[in-house]
């Protein structure tokens, strides 16, 4: 097949991948990949981060997923990601920068985080989402699965994810109260149909980091 992916089924970020993909209907062949003991194909399609997820397309690889995404909205012009505007195509960047710079070392603290941090790290947790809200135009309609857009996919895998940290920590991070509408877009995006078929299942990722949760804490 001219299109293949490597990937781990817990990764947001091969998510994103997969989700371009299922937007464009583009067919590929998914090859699951194993963290903790890399396979020679991940390690000679990219050798410098040895990271997925991995994009092969005609035999060439690419690497890092804002790169992968634009990639594929650049070799298949059906279903447009990044809008024509550069202001609104800059814009989709920053944010999508913001969620990588700021949401994912706090999934990563939070996984790691003892008892007695949780309130201090969910309060944070908090301000990051609150902060996020202001991605979302409160006067633009919510998504479909046709109008769905590179922002969407770069910020629809963080309300899964913190639901995950939520069950597995019970904490308290999304509510009409902080954050009403990002709340309801994630309640709105993440049931559309196009989303739900390439999530993890959500009880098996729960079940996976809270193991990992467990297996990383540093015990006071």
């Amino acid at each position: 097949m001219a299109v293949k992916l490597l990937g781990i089924w817990q990764s947001p970020f091969v998510l994103r991948v997969k989700l371009a993909l299922s937007l464009k209907g583009v067919e590929y062949e998914y090859i699951e990949d194993d963290i903790l003991n890399k396979s020679s194909m991940l390690l000679q399609y990219n050798p410098v981060y040895k990271k997925v997820p991995v994009l092969v397309h005609n035999g060439k690889p690419m690497a890092e997923s804002l790169v992968i995404l634009e990639y594929i909205d650049e070799i298949w012009k059906n279903h447009p990601l990044l809008p024509e505007d550069p202001f609104q195509k800059a814009r989709s960047r920053f944010w999508a920068k913001f969620v990588d710079d700021k949401f994912v070392p706090m999934i990563i603290r939070m996984l790691r985080i003892t008892s007695d941090q949780k309130d201090n790290a969910a309060k944070e947790t908090r301000e990051i989402l609150k902060t996020l809200e202001g991605s979302l135009d409160p006067n633009k309609p919510f998504p479909e699965d046709k109008s769905l857009s590179f922002m969407d996919i770069e910020i629809v895998w963080v309300g899964y994810y913190t639901q995950m940290l939520e069950k597995m920590l019970d904490v308290k991070l999304l509510d009409d109260e902080n954050t009403p509408l990002l709340n309801t877009w994630f309640r709105v995006v993440l049931n559309l149909q196009v989303i739900k078929e390439c999530l993890p299942p959500f009880d098996k990722l729960v079940a996976h980091y809270t193991n990992f949760h467990e297996r990383h804490t540093t015990v006071c």
